[in-house]
């Protein structure tokens, strides 16, 4: 078995570093190839130690003992106190003794024998007793073996049969087991430089895309290198989130950031095919901000004698991107951090590994995680620190409890299955960090990125012109799968993974009951993690907090159309389920998911009605004079019993009878002007929209009402004459948490339309529709 790793030849990549407070890692690490500090020189010799296959007939026993070891045998009796008792026993005189010293003659240490007899009948003083003795018996064992001739695993193989009945038998089974090890005739074990990758992730390029208004919509556009101002967030609680109120009205919105890598990235070296573009929205920074709040207070000055770094678990919806997009980010990130602070870090991607030693720029795959286990246990022993981000990329294949070394930070990334993480997340204490499916207009970021392209200078205007028809027929391509299958970029962007999933989604909803239909829409009081059997294709997995601080995650439809399909399938069995009622009795006490996913079917439950109706508060404008009731509080019993999906006219739907009593649910997520309408025949014919909303203002434009008119015409049977002095309402829907719309809610002029055409639509929304506010709350 070779002494050195084998090597992967590839060119270097190219482009502009970042550099992050933490410090310039490309400027240390040249530090370091020229002799650099003392510190970051005696780290590069650890690391080219470590590299060393485990085991080899070379090998020296004190190195396979220490490996095995806690290395408590250097803890000093004054930390042990104050760690365990809170400084109980601790005078001046024993407060530097070291604990192996203590534990030969504890009365000599500790005078009080009162203070000395609690502490000897503790669970810490038996478990560091056992653990310090144990250590002084391999140390012992050394020196014996030593004496006998035996340095390394070659001798201990010859060793005599009395030799090895002199050491302990842990000691014994230490060596027998490394011994084993070191004749496996294995290669593939043998860890491999892959020359270029490490200089190609950390020189990964930048471009971002904004979101720049543009008339009665935005635009989106691309720019090289960074943005000028990153997302800005806030404290929630022990989290963050972004804070929207720091943008200002009118200017450019930062969307998504891209990062480049001309060899690719961990993710894709262990598939079979290059991915170079790293996405980063919010979502994905918002990780990579949490975990660099947990490196600060690591990297303090005095973080407290056995201070251990913050394990994390990242669990999101699978195929968004987590590993591609939050662990790439990651990683560069990581890789850009103080290099004496943080030395190494190790990406685990299923059975495979990549270990980035930023003392000498370079990146060597493991194919073997035993491998790299034992490269972990062997650098730390040794004070080099660094990070892992873990990812569960097979179903089962769990990260084991001792695979992290104490003093290093982790992150696990997995989908919300327990089973993937569970027993490490319990074993060392790791927060959950939930992350949320892209936004749409991140999605159209993508797309726009996807379809762009550098011109020359000749062909710079035809050529833009070509990209900006392109990147609007991609987008609307991406966008109407997106309407049907949800926000998920391993669907969306391939046509194979979108057919498949629209097929799946169709067989899901069969499955579903009354009895797990929770399980679809929302978490309930008891249960943190999503449903074990839930179908990944109709859900995704979104971020809430159950109590201030502490954030979970819930299901939720994967899209507007699994919602209206879902809410169709439930009040259509036999009995039809209340959907509203179901999810609020289960889960209450996440008013803002029922809120969110069902706050208009609200409106088909009898008693939710009842107290709509007496709560509704009447919007004018000014100059109206007098004041009308909404048609439901005049005829509560009208309200919808069931659903129907008002399907994406571009399939062509046909039309349908117009029925009262009936809460129809757009199954597009852009229709306009309302989330939900119903008719009432009494005591007056009324179209009623419903509009869920969380902001303080809900204002509208001409064209909005206009296209919302063309499509409810285009979906139902005779609607010209149902329309002729048909009165309108719209209700507005908000929770408690929501602040309350107040004043009449405007329709502006548009550019798109005539002044002509303008004019009548105000008018008409001004003279003819009539505007209410409820706020729903938990006790409904």
């Amino acid at each position: 078995m070779s002494g050195r790793p084998e090597k992967a030849h590839g060119g270097n990549g190219e482009g502009s570093a970042s550099t992050v407070p933490q410090g310039n890692g490309r400027r240390r690490s040249r530090s370091v190839l020229d002799g650099g500090t003392d510190q970051l020189a005696a780290t590069r010799r650890r690391m080219e130690e470590a590299r060393q296959p485990q085991w080899t007939l070379e090998s020296r026993v004190e190195d396979v003992l220490q490996e095995a070891t806690a290395r408590s045998t250097n803890m000093k009796l004054g930390d042990f106190l104050w760690q365990n008792f809170g400084g109980r026993g601790v005078v001046d005189t024993n407060r530097n003794v070291l604990l192996k010293e203590f534990l030969k003659d504890p009365a000599r240490y500790i005078r009080d024998a009162r203070v000395l007899n609690e502490i000897k009948t503790t669970d810490a003083y038996l478990s560091i007793e056992g653990v310090v003795r144990e250590e002084m018996d391999k140390g012992e064992d050394v020196r014996k073996l030593k004496q006998a001739g035996v340095f390394n695993l070659q001798k201990w193989s010859e060793a005599a049969a009395q030799v090895k009945e002199s050491v302990h038998e842990i000691t014994k089974s230490f060596l027998d087991a490394a011994l084993q090890e070191a004749n496996k005739p294995t290669t593939t074990g043998a860890p491999i430089y892959l020359e270029g990758c490490y200089e190609s992730v950390y020189n990964a390029s930048w471009h971002h895309v904004e979101e720049v208004p543009d008339g009665e919509g935005t635009v989106m556009k691309v720019k090289e290198g960074k943005p000028e101002q990153s997302w800005t967030y806030k404290t929630v609680g022990l989290s963050i989130e972004k804070d929207d109120g720091v943008e200002q009205s009118g200017a450019a919105r930062l969307r998504l950031m891209v990062l480049a890598s001309d060899k690719g990235w961990p993710y894709s070296w262990a598939g079979n095919k290059l991915i170079h573009d790293c996405y980063v929205n919010f979502e994905v920074d918002r990780v990579w901000q949490i975990v660099k709040s947990d490196l600060t207070e690591c990297f303090s000055p005095h973080p407290g004698a056995y201070f251990e770094p913050k394990r994390r678990v990242l669990i999101g919806t699978p195929g968004i991107g987590k590993s591609m997009g939050a662990s790439s980010y990651l990683l560069y990130q990581l890789l850009h951090c103080d290099a004496e602070k943080l030395s190494v870090v190790v990406y685990v991607i299923g059975s495979q590994s990549f270990l980035f030693d930023k003392t000498t720029h370079t990146m060597i795959r493991y194919m073997e995680l035993s491998a790299m286990e034992h490269f972990l246990a062997f650098v730390s022993s040794r004070g080099v620190k660094g990070y892992v981000i873990y990812d569960v990329l097979e179903k089962g294949l769990n990260p084991s409890v001792f695979f992290v070394p104490s003093e290093w930070g982790m992150l696990v990334v997995t989908s919300p299955n327990e089973n993937n993480f569970e027993e490490w997340r319990n074993h060392k204490g790791a927060a959950p960090i939930i992350i949320n499916c892209p936004e749409e207009m991140d999605v159209k970021a993508m797309c726009f990125w996807m379809k762009h392209i550098q011109p020359t200078e000749e062909e710079a205007e035809e050529q833009l012109e070509k990209q900006a028809r392109e990147q609007a027929k991609y987008w609307e391509t991406v966008e109407e799968r997106m309407d049907k299958v949800g926000p998920i970029p391993r669907c969306i962007f391939n046509e194979l993974e979108y057919r498949i999933r629209l097929t799946a989604i169709g067989k899901a909803v069969k499955d579903i009951n009354a009895s797990n239909a929770t399980d679809y829409m929302g978490v309930g009081r008891s249960k943190i993690w999503i449903a074990e059997y839930v179908s990944h294709t109709i859900v995704k997995f979104v971020r809430v907090r159950a109590v201030p601080g502490i954030e979970v995650g819930c299901n939720a439809p994967v899209s507007r159309s699994a919602m209206a399909t879902i809410t169709y399938h439930l009040t259509h069995m036999t009995p039809p389920v209340d959907v509203f009622n179901l999810l609020l009795r289960n889960f209450g006490c996440f008013l803002w998911v029922v809120f969110e996913y069902a706050g208009t079917a609200a409106f088909m439950n009898p008693h939710a009605v009842d107290i709509i109706q007496r709560k509704l508060t009447e919007l004018q404008p000014e100059g109206r004079l007098t004041s009308r009731s909404s048609v439901l509080s005049d005829n509560p019993r009208g309200h919808p019993t069931r659903s129907k999906t008002l399907k994406k006219l571009s399939d062509n739907p046909a039309r349908m009878n117009l029925e009262c009593g009936v809460l129809y649910l757009p199954a597009v997520g852009n229709f306009p002007l309302v989330d939900a309408l119903f008719f009432m025949e009494s005591p007056r014919r009324t179209l009623v929209g419903l509009q869920t909303t969380t902001a303080n203002a809900h204002h509208t434009q001409t064209s909005t009402v206009k296209l919302f008119k063309e499509r409810v015409a285009s979906y139902f049977n005779g609607w010209e004459e149902f329309a002729r002095d048909l009165s309108w309402e719209i209700i507005y829907v908000q929770h408690a948490d929501s602040t309350p719309i107040s004043d009449w809610q405007k329709c502006n002029d548009s550019a798109n339309l005539t002044e002509a055409e303008n004019r009548e639509i105000k008018a008409f929304w001004e003279e003819k529709v009539h505007q209410y506010q409820v706020t729903i709350t938990a006790e409904m």
